[in-house]
């Protein structure tokens, strides 16, 4: 039988060495109309594949999945909350959201009792209509990822999202982390102006997984129809997400690297019984 000479050491620091030339392709564009972010929408769309042709549960082609917002039915959009597993249960797409606020909120289509546009018609517009999303009491919303339909761990390999009303630089912001909680990609969200519309996208261009998009809207927060945190700073919502489809999250570096090592030694323990 032939010996084997590899260490753990070895295995170990190969299995943690970090990739070799990580870096990301962002797409970006911000402006008064869905004319003026579209090119950039669609360039993301390009780069991550998937075609322009939704199937069920907003798949594109098994490469790609989005949200509009505009299938949540009446009985769950403003003034009834959103369930953060809504993306995963009901139509599952792989997303489920969380926030340090008290919830989520879709807003109401023309026609129901509840205003539109969270009540707030001189501040935002839709990219697709006619409906909007936002966190209530919170600027924050959370998004980690999930085989869709299924409880198992997954992770993308792109995110974007538009934003409606970015009026100041810096206030609105996409962070990407891994498996580790570690920070991927940190962007500053374009201004679009009052009432206008911001996109930004990124995606991995050296293997890079996301497991958790963390999204900040703006300085202030919506508590409900018509009412916000306060009159004075920046109110965000959003529209549209798209990523890259789901795929089972693998175990992390860490934990390779520690059953490489318990692999050799077994290995020397059967040999040594071999002996």
């Amino acid at each position: 039988m032939k010996a084997i000479y590899t260490s753990a050491a070895t295995i170990a620091a190969l299995l943690l060495a970090p990739a070799a030339g990580a870096s990301w392709i962002t797409f970006e564009a911000a402006g008064g109309s869905s004319a003026a972010i579209s090119p950039a929408r669609d360039a993301f769309r390009a780069a991550v594949g998937g075609g322009s042709v939704a199937g069920a549960n907003g798949s594109f082609a098994g490469l790609r999945r989005e949200i509009n917002w505009d299938g949540v039915p009446d009985a769950r959009a403003d003034p009834n909350p959103l369930p953060g597993n809504f993306f995963n249960v009901n139509s599952p797409r792989g997303a489920v959201f969380s926030t340090p606020g008290t919830g989520f909120l879709v807003s109401a289509n023309a026609g129901q009792a509840t205003p539109t546009l969270f009540g707030f018609p001189g501040d935002l517009q839709t990219f697709s209509a006619q409906r909007l999303f936002t966190a209530v009491n919170s600027n924050i919303t959370d998004i980690t990822f999930f085989v869709p339909g299924t409880g198992l761990a997954a992770t993308t390999s792109a995110f974007g999202a538009i934003f409606v009303d970015v009026e100041l630089l810096g206030e609105t912001k996409i962070e990407l982390f891994d498996a580790t909680n570690s920070l991927l990609l940190a962007r500053e969200v374009l201004v679009g102006g009052n009432q206008g519309l911001s996109f930004v996208g990124a995606v991995a261009n050296a293997g890079e997984k996301i497991s958790r998009v963390r999204l900040t809207s703006g300085a202030n927060a919506i508590l409900s129809n018509g009412v916000r945190a306060n009159e004075s700073t920046d109110m965000v919502v959003m529209d549209d997400f798209l990523y890259a489809e789901p795929t089972r999250a693998v175990p992390a570096p860490s934990s390779l690297a520690l059953a490489a090592v318990g692999l050799l030694g077994g290995l020397a323990a059967w040999r040594r019984r071999r002996a």
